[in-house]
């Protein structure tokens, strides 16, 4: 291609800097000889390109986005001028440590009444079935907020509404050592209330996730924060006990409250509803965010109807499998110590540390699977199956764990079986709990507070039905062998009627 000299009035150097680009890819390919290669790939002419300022944008535009990427995939990202580098931690970053943080939080003081249950219940001379009402109290306010909390979360965003969850479960549980002494009835009021204020944390969490993550990161986002949310049950099961041997009772419940309002003013300038909405995000980082989401943001005026919602079977699969993992995890977290201390005969650190074990390895586990399920979609997998494989060794594993757990003969043994079911049913937190933003992201809390209710149900159910099988059949294989059974049934509905597809349109 002949080169033409430009005119002296269109100098590259005397025209506007927008001007310069061209001009100088121009030089570029005939110095360098590839301009026929290039105008080849790009599919378009050479002299096309250089009077294009749009393709010229929307190149930088996906350049930026790429090397950004780059950048952030291995953990920082780097800039600067005249050759200075700098590393910062991405925001998002930043906003998923403070949500697995409060998630810890979230589960430790609940796990505090799980331990402090044993002695009380050995004081106030409780019963077995008794017992189980009061660790299903919790329960009672839980199930009313999961849809309250979802829906208050996609019309006003996470950061508030979780904000006004930590502030009253931490003021709840400050006063349960309170109302403990004062009678059984304000006991279960203020677990009630407990619950109540609990029952908004993961609508606004996986809210919060949704919006400050791109698709192909949301499973480690989610795996991040989950792992907060199990270092929870390790935090409370070991600490509690020393506490309360050290101090008191009452010891362990202002401990964790006061760390609930500590995180509260970390939360205050750390996050935000929106990426968006914060000043301390780079433009790069938010233009990768809003580039890796399938879907367009969603609107907060107009929600699919409840009728619509519970029209279609994917939404049935959500349900099913939140009642199931409900069910299964409940059990396990109410009732873990108590089964020590019960089949084994140990005293309450030893249950406190044969208990912790399994939960922490399935904060690691959570954490795994989020990883893979991310490394699935990035291969090319499609959502709904990796959706299916993830969900499937979450009910599978646990159920096939629970039946061996029938046979244990030790404490050892049975720990084992215990870490094996619940670190494969944290593959459940890249199956179910993600598939909300899937199918309705747009509704994505509201639909959650749905799902969580009928499997806060479930949960109640549960909890107190495995007091009554241990009262009345002495032992806790029964409901083990009918809570594996309810993991395989729902694996099979599940891979029957789940989609990674969007199901529910805005508008």
């Amino acid at each position: 291609m002949a080169a033409v000299s430009p005119a002296p009035s269109q100098s590259p150097l005397r025209s506007s800097p927008d001007k310069w680009l061209p001009s100088l890819i121009g030089f570029r390919s005939r110095r360098v000889g590839f301009e026929p290669k290039l105008a080849a790939a790009r599919g378009i002419g050479w002299k096309n390109c250089e009077k294009s300022t749009g393709w010229r944008e929307q190149v930088r535009k996906k350049e930026a986005v790429r090397c950004t990427a780059e950048g952030v995939e291995k953990g920082m990202l780097m800039g600067g001028i005249g050759g200075e580098t700098k590393i910062t931690v991405p925001a998002r970053f930043k906003v998923v440590t403070l949500l697995a943080l409060v998630m810890c939080l979230c589960n430790a003081d609940r796990v505090v009444m799980s331990v402090a249950i044993v002695p009380l219940a050995a004081k106030n001379g409780w019963s077995s079935s008794f017992l189980g009402i009061v660790q299903s109290s919790f329960l009672w306010g839980y199930v009313f907020s999961s849809v309250i909390g979802g829906v208050l979360v996609d019309r006003y965003g996470g950061k508030k509404v979780m904000a006004c969850g930590v502030a009253l479960w931490s003021l709840a549980t400050l006063i349960t050592p309170w109302a403990a002494t004062h009678s059984t009835l304000s006991l279960l009021a203020v677990r009630a209330f407990f619950g109540l204020a609990e029952g908004v944390a993961l609508p606004a969490m996986n809210t919060l996730v949704s919006r400050w993550f791109p698709t192909n990161e949301r499973a480690s986002a989610v795996g991040i924060s989950m792992a907060g949310f199990h270092l929870g049950n390790v935090t409370g099961l070991l600490v509690t006990p020393v506490v309360i041997s050290s101090l008191g009772i009452s010891a362990p419940f202002f401990l964790f409250s006061s760390l609930g309002l500590l995180w509260l003013t970390l939360w205050e300038s750390g996050a935000a509803n929106d990426p968006r909405e914060i000043h301390l995000i780079s433009q790069s980082e938010l233009k990768l965010i809003q580039a890796g989401k399938t879907e367009s943001p969603a609107r907060n005026d107009k929600f699919p109807s409840l009728r619509l919602l519970l029209s279609k079977l994917p939404t049935w699969a959500i349900i099913f499998a939140n009642i199931t993992n409900n069910w299964g995890y409940f059990v396990l977290l109410s009732w873990m110590p108590v089964y020590f201390k019960s089949v084994f005969d140990i005293n309450l650190k030893q249950a406190a540390w044969f208990s912790a074990v399994p939960w922490g390895m399935m904060a690691i586990s959570g954490y795994i699977a989020g990883a893979v399920s991310d490394y699935l979609i990035k291969a090319g997998y499609s959502l709904t199956l990796v959706r299916k494989i993830m969900q499937s060794v979450g009910f599978i594993g646990p159920g096939v764990s629970l039946l061996c757990l029938n046979h244990a003969k030790t404490p050892l043994a049975a720990t084992m079986f215990l870490t094996t079911a619940l670190s494969l049913s944290s593959f459940s937190q890249a199956g179910f709990l993600l598939n909300m933003q899937d199918i309705a992201p747009q509704c994505a809390g509201f639909l959650h507070g749905i799902s969580n209710s009928a499997g806060t149900l479930a949960a109640i159910i549960s909890t107190i039905g495995t007091g009554y099988f241990v009262e009345w059949l002495g032992s806790f294989q029964a409901f083990l062998t009918v809570t594996a059974v309810l993991y395989f049934a729902t694996t099979i509905f599940w891979n029957a009627f789940a989609t990674g597809e969007r199901v529910f349109k805005e508008g």
